[in-house]
């Protein structure tokens, strides 16, 4: 699970590489209308409602720039926010908030908007058993953000990369030659805490899954007549997983299954931005 604690430790690099996309050798249009350093300060306002994430990466990209700026907020991530509300002020050289401006407020925007969807898809599971989940259906260089943003909307984390468990999808079935052989394979090769995940499709495929001693079977694609002639398959002898174009339109309609998991990769590949904007630039003449 991804927490404050592991997103801190791992975003400096990629702030950095976004800041870079935007500053080649300066910000010509700030340097134009601010050629000396000016204190000022400018307002962060919510244009529509939602779920705040990503407080902490919109401060740092600007003390990133500079040390010296002041962010403050007066909410904090998994806070519902309202549209027009005033969520918080960037203070420090003008020139640094406005070049920090887009950077800060794409990375609060893609994580708020992760943040809302999966909030309001796990909402449709209240009352049930299940686990909602993420998959790593990320965008490039995003995934530590966006899995952070899964979890401060209610949801919780699959895998976070390739080292991080074994799923066995149908590629790995067909280069092992089937789903028994494919088990065999990665129990012979996987250490003994891991468990071991495999995709399938089809009812044949659940009772190989079942018969060859996988931990967790994902039911892949499947319609809900199948899905639930698979679970009666499984019959407590493995978890069970959901997968396979899963939105926020359409989970309803698979909750009652006796899963314990639905993984979407909608919450992080599909879900809008949560719209916010930095506004009221002015100096402050009378700052130190």
């Amino acid at each position: 699970m991804l927490d404050p604690v592991t997103l801190k430790v791992n975003m400096e690099p990629l702030i950095l590489s976004a800041l870079k996309e935007d500053l080649t050798s300066e910000d010509v249009s700030a340097n134009s209308v601010i050629p000396q350093g000016q204190a000022g300060e400018a307002d962060l306002i919510c244009k529509e409602d939602g779920i705040i994430c990503g407080l902490d990466v919109f401060r740092h990209t600007f003390q990133m720039l500079d040390d010296k700026s002041e962010v403050t907020f007066t909410v904090q991530d998994g806070d519902k926010v309202k549209k027009g509300q005033l969520v918080g002020k960037v203070r420090g050289d003008m020139r640094v908030i406005l070049s920090g401006e887009r950077t800060a407020l794409n990375y609060l925007q893609r994580m708020s908007g992760v943040a809302t969807y999966t909030a309001k898809t796990a909402a449709l599971l209240k009352g049930t058993s299940i686990t909602l989940l993420d998959t790593r259906k990320t965008t490039p260089n995003m995934r530590v953000f966006e899995k952070y943003a899964v979890t401060v909307g209610g949801g919780k984390n699959h895998r976070y990369n390739l080292s991080d468990g074994v799923l066995l999808k149908d590629n790995h079935i067909g280069a092992a030659g089937g789903v028994k052989e494919a088990i065999a394979m990665a129990k012979a090769y996987a250490p003994f805490v891991r468990k071991i995940e495999i995709e399938v499709e089809t009812l044949e495929q659940v009772e190989e899954a079942v018969s060859s001693g996988a931990d967790i079977i994902m039911l892949d694609n499947m319609d809900h007549d199948t899905m639930e002639k698979a679970t009666r398959i499984i019959d407590g002898n493995a978890e069970i997983e959901v997968s396979g174009n899963v939105t926020k339109e359409n989970i309803e309609k698979i909750k009652d299954l006796k899963v314990d998991y639905i993984s979407s990769g909608a919450l992080t590949h599909s879900a809008p931005i949560l719209d916010l904007s930095l506004k009221n630039l002015h100096p402050l003449p009378d700052a130190e």
